[in-house]
């Protein structure tokens, strides 16, 4: 991995996985081709924006079918990667800061953003550089992300630092359990090679316990757990009760 894309530690605590940050810099150049490496995350998309958009116009009485109903609202999109969800956040009117400890995932964003004539502010940080930087957000979107970092206790409770008080955290990640690795690694990695091999390891994910653990203890109450599930006959994600392998966490700060 070169030194660009590895940022500074902060008091020797660090969420960052070199490994990670190396296997997703080498194919950043992908994040914005459908077809490419990031495809289920493009087929995914649908399904967390309407779930994030239907929660956030709820909670905050919001008209989700006005133009801008996110106006007034600061999200941090913590692993933004190449900004799959920066962007529509972004154009349903937030101020979005997209974070990612690989400057070439976010040296992508930028180029995207400014090519779409999108503002964002995308930053090459850490969760913990933010918390120690005392910054607050209305929402925290840590999507996709948890399964990817050295450590998940440190990562909760520094994202969870940065919710307002009355603001949301939504958290996306891949369950630990046998039916997980049958889908998510072996199926999707190894027979349909939707992602590329090694993306996920077993031992990594993490199953919704142990996000509630260190969300309660930083303050944050569990507001509702749902399953996504795939649907191979439409090529289709929707919710579902079915926790076992993708999932979606939202918790507010009281």
């Amino acid at each position: 991995m070169s030194q660009k894309d590895q940022p500074e530690a902060v008091s020797g605590r660090t969420t960052i996985d070199p490994a990670e940050i190396a296997h997703f810099s080498r194919i950043a150049s992908e994040w914005w081709n459908p077809q490419g490496k990031f495809r289920p995350l493009h087929k995914f998309n649908p399904t967390r924006l309407d779930y994030i958009k239907a929660h956030i116009c709820k909670h905050f009485n919001r008209d989700p079918l006005s133009a801008k109903p996110f106006e007034g609202l600061r999200i941090l999109d913590i692993g933004c990667g190449g900004g799959l969800l920066c962007e529509p956040m972004a154009r349903l009117g937030a101020t979005v800061i997209g974070a990612d400890a690989s400057t070439t995932n976010i040296e992508v964003a930028k180029i995207h953003a400014q090519e779409m004539g999108i503002d964002i502010d995308y930053r090459a940080t850490t969760a913990e550089a933010l918390a120690d930087a005392n910054e607050q957000f209305d929402i925290v979107l840590n999507m996709e992300v948890v399964e990817h970092v050295s450590d998940v206790d440190l990562f909760m409770s520094e994202t969870a630092k940065m919710v307002k008080p009355q603001g949301l955290m939504f958290v996306a990640t891949i369950n630990r359990t046998l039916k997980a690795w049958g889908l998510a690694i072996i199926g999707a990695e190894y027979v349909l090679r939707w992602l590329p091999k090694g993306t996920h390891q077993y031992d990594k994910l993490v199953r919704p316990e142990e996000l509630e653990k260190p969300l309660n203890a930083a303050g944050l109450t569990i507001l509702e757990k749902s399953g996504v599930s795939y649907n191979p006959l439409n090529d289709s994600w929707k919710l579902s009760r079915d926790l076992d392998v993708n999932y979606m966490v939202l918790a507010q700060r009281k």
